[in-house]
């Protein structure tokens, strides 16, 4: 038997209030479940789009939604069917994308389009000279309706119809690992928008909303072995489950006119300022997480359970943490805990969360994830093996290490470790941070350490 609502699984679909883009796993074990959790569920449903492909959406909408998440704990798991998602599209669905914009009774739109999704150029603003921007710009100048290519092309076609159709207050709530996001993607919303439209960029800027947030839960792709646990536990075919971890964190700042389902009721944090929270998970989970993709997979390890678990690595991850913890703003025992859990969670032997997974864009990661930690250790005088250890992983990564290189935007690491070992270190080096690429003592000690990984790898 299949998922479905009409055989009585799950609960009936709310009204759609939340438009999300970015159907991905992690999204449903996150956002969506924290919905599907909070007491007035049933009056918030989530219409949500895939970003380009149609594969998920397609699984979804004959299960009316609905999916089972699998929790798995070092000693068992706990499966539950979430029913928050009250609509799944294609993204080629504009004009159901438009449509939801349109609706009064829609107030918050949340995102997990990845670091690559909001096409961002190094200073951070909308990156102008990207194929696809350039290409948006054109189309919505042209045909208000026509379908885009971007994130934040998606984000001004959806609101300039808001704002034509008086639809009322709305805010926008990123849910990427992007140091203070909601300013991040107000910032290429306005970008863009004031390209197409100033008018519309002005009305944007005083009228609409952007939340900031920080998210935490680790969640593996679904392998065909998930969906088969899932049937021989539950008797129903899922054609999209999602397996995660017990723990999940969600920490919110941001003014909602419209309203929002009740979080801070089941496990989130309201608060004024999120920074301290991103940069502890920002630097010491995902920081930890790009060290051990890049140096572990040069090690033999497919995931990072099999990683920590190596001493040498678990070594330099602890080394790493050092460094990271003394620039979060957090009380030293808040952050002891916060990595004695760390080491638990990546431990845990049925997450199976692989490294490859985690290798992907890392020209997008590394400057956010290592590369603030690495300028603070520097400026302290500083010259911080952790993070030397990290830069050099990914040098050996591009000139050919176990995991394939996966980039969202491959021409930025084009040739980028081409050319001796030294001159990929100095051309790494001045990619991440240009800044330093003059740092001699810095350069010095990424090049020995990618000698040393490049000796234990043989």
């Amino acid at each position: 038997m299949r998922l479905s609502r009409a055989a009585g699984h799950g609960r009936p679909a709310a009204p759609v209030r939340i438009v999300h883009l970015g159907l991905g796993n992690f999204f449903r074990a996150h956002q969506a479940w924290f919905t599907d959790n909070a007491p007035d569920a049933a009056d918030w449903g989530i219409a949500a789009f895939t970003g380009r492909s149609r594969t998920v959406a397609d699984a979804l909408a004959p299960q009316d939604g609905l999916y089972t998440l699998v929790t798995r704990a070092p000693d068992g798991e706990r499966l539950r069917v979430v029913s928050s998602l009250s609509a799944a599209h294609g993204g080629d669905e504009h004009d159901a994308w438009l449509g939801y914009w349109a609706d009064r009774a829609v107030t918050v739109a949340t995102f997990t389009v990845t670091e690559a999704g909001y096409v961002r150029a190094a200073d951070g603003g909308l990156d102008t000279d990207h194929p696809d921007v350039r290409a948006d710009v054109a189309t919505l100048r042209a045909d208000r309706h026509a379908p885009v290519r971007t994130a934040p092309a998606r984000v001004v076609a959806g609101l300039r119809l808001r704002r034509a159709t008086g639809a009322g207050p709305m805010t926008l709530l990123p849910c990427d690992n992007l140091p203070e996001n909601g300013p991040a993607l107000r910032r290429v919303v306005l970008d863009l928008a004031d390209l197409v439209d100033p008018a519309l960029a002005a009305w944007i800027a005083a009228e609409v909303a952007f939340g900031t947030t920080t998210v935490d839960r680790i969640t593996p792709a679904t392998t065909d072995a998930v969906r088969e646990s899932v049937r021989a536990a539950t008797g129903l075919a899922d054609a999209a489950p999602v397996r995660t971890e017990p723990f999940a964190e969600w920490v919110v700042a941001g003014e909602f006119p419209g309203g929002r389902p009740a979080w801070e009721e089941v496990g989130a944090q309201v608060v004024d300022d999120v920074l301290p929270f991103e940069h502890r998970k920002l630097w010491l989970l995902n920081g930890a997480h790009s060290m051990l993709a890049y140096a572990g997979t040069l090690l033999g390890h497919e995931t990072v359970a099999d990683a920590v678990a190596d001493p040498r690595l678990r070594g330099w991850v602890e080394g790493w943490w050092d460094e990271a913890a003394r620039h979060v703003p957090l009380p030293a025992d808040d952050l002891a805990a916060y990595r004695r859990a760390l080491l638990d969670r990546f431990g845990n032997p049925r997450i199976e969360h692989r490294l490859a997974q985690i290798a992907a864009d890392g020209s997008e990661k590394l400057p956010v994830r290592v590369v603030p930690v690495l300028r603070a250790e520097r400026a302290a005088g500083r010259v911080p093996t952790g993070a030397a250890t990290t830069l050099a992983a990914w040098v050996l990564h591009l000139r050919g290490g176990a995991a394939a290189v996966a980039e969202a935007r491959p021409e930025r690491v084009a040739g980028l470790a081409d050319g001796t070992l030294d001159d990929a270190v100095r051309a790494v080096v001045a990619r991440l941070a240009p800044d330093l690429a003059g740092d001699v003592a810095l350069v010095d000690a990424v090049r020995e350490r990618a000698r040393a990984l490049a000796a234990l790898r043989g």
